[in-house]
């Protein structure tokens, strides 16, 4: 048997503000929250542990002193599912994120970064 991904850890300076945005980007809601950290998870499905097959990532936003410095070696991408990627785009500039140059060049997605300066990308053309 493999692993799955179950979920991804980040740090940030603020993590409640963070989770926040990351909730009403994917539709997420706050799982447990505690000595500073904040765990996210899609709402309609059960722990990942003991279900098999894929499981939505919860995301754990935990404080740290530093701030971020260079570009992300790992980040997320979104796909829109209700909506096509210039609104969802317009959805998420107005929830917070601010549109960042990594290098892309013309590319099919579109970088953006969230409040804390991580960025990640919305994707056009893949639906899950």
């Amino acid at each position: 048997m493999a692993s799955k991904f179950t979920e991804l850890a980040i740090d940030c300076a603020d993590p409640r503000a963070l989770a926040r945005f990351w909730c009403a980007v994917l539709g997420y809601e706050v799982q447990d929250e505690g000595d500073g950290v904040v765990t996210i998870a899609s709402p309609s499905v059960p722990e990942g542990g003991a279900r098999p097959g894929p499981v939505p990532p919860t995301l754990t936003f935990a404080p740290v002193p530093e701030g971020k410095t260079v570009k992300n070696r790992l980040h997320i991408d979104v796909n829109p599912t209700d909506r096509d990627q210039d609104d969802e785009v317009r959805r998420l500039l107005d929830l917070g994120a601010r549109r960042v140059d990594v290098g892309q060049g013309d590319a099919s997605w579109v970088v953006l970064a969230d409040p804390e300066g991580n960025e990640f990308c919305v994707l056009a053309d893949r639906r899950p």
